[in-house]
């Protein structure tokens, strides 16, 4: 970790203000000028995004990276899209979030002992950042990891992209990956040894063409969720109750 990086909010500060990346910089500022028709009269946040959640969170998320008019437009990750639409209700029906929608930065959305965050801080075109892009951004992370090891005690990873970024950070923050290394897959869990345990979790993503297609159902999301929040220590929170999707 930096030794520059203080806090976390220190530490989200400077990655807003990262250019290092020329495509992704590119794109994400030609998207924030352009501008979808129905978001016409926004002024875009055009820059990277940050993770979000409390300082001292027993779990953490890892998805992908920004959409270009969801993230990259409100300046928080998974808000203002239908992949956050999916992910901030599974986490309000288990207990994890204040709210089940995630409109913009100030629409007074909290999560409850969780932080999302992912690999790539820049909304990519396609939503496919090249490996050298995962890689130079893999800093990032792995100092948002540093910090929040006092108290991380699992991590739910949307993805396939996301659990071969994360792997080779955690190793490089102490954590024993096995070998061979494990493979992704929907409700993989296994154990990590290192400076304390931490409990690994894949999930496919909550992107619309898993959603839309009933590949990952809100079932199942809140399934892993509720799992993760269990083997986080997160037990005092308690699930809505409310109208659920199967």
């Amino acid at each position: 970790m930096s030794a520059s990086w203080k806090s976390l909010a220190q530490l989200d500060a400077a990655v807003s203000e990262c250019r290092a990346c020329p495509r992704l910089v590119e794109w994400r500022e030609h998207v924030a000028r352009t501008k979808r028709a129905a978001f016409a009269d926004q002024t875009y946040w055009g820059r990277p995004v940050p993770g979000f959640g409390p300082d001292d969170a027993a779990l953490a998320i890892v998805g992908l990276a920004p959409a270009a008019h969801g993230g990259n437009r409100t300046g928080r990750m998974f808000t203002g899209d239908r992949s956050g639409d999916v992910l901030f209700k599974a986490l309000y029906d288990v207990g994890l979030a204040s709210q089940p929608t995630a409109t913009h930065r100030d629409d007074g959305l909290t999560l409850r002992g969780t932080r999302i965050t992912a690999p790539v801080h820049c909304a990519p075109p396609a939503n496919k950042p090249t490996p050298g892009e995962r890689d130079t951004c893999r800093h990032w992370l792995a100092d948002e990891l540093a910090l929040l090891r006092p108290t991380l005690k699992a991590v739910v990873v949307l993805g396939a992209f996301g659990w071969q970024a994360l792997l080779p950070v955690l190793a490089e923050a102490g954590w024993t990956i096995p070998r061979p290394r494990p493979k992704f897959g929907h409700d993989v869990h296994i154990t990590l040894d290192g400076p304390t345990p931490l409990h690994l979790l894949g999930c496919y993503h909550v992107s619309q063409q898993n959603t839309f297609t009933g590949k990952l159902t809100p079932a199942m999301l809140r399934a892993v969720l509720e799992q993760a929040k269990g083997l986080a220590g997160l037990v005092g929170l308690t699930a809505t109750e409310g109208n659920r999707d199967a």
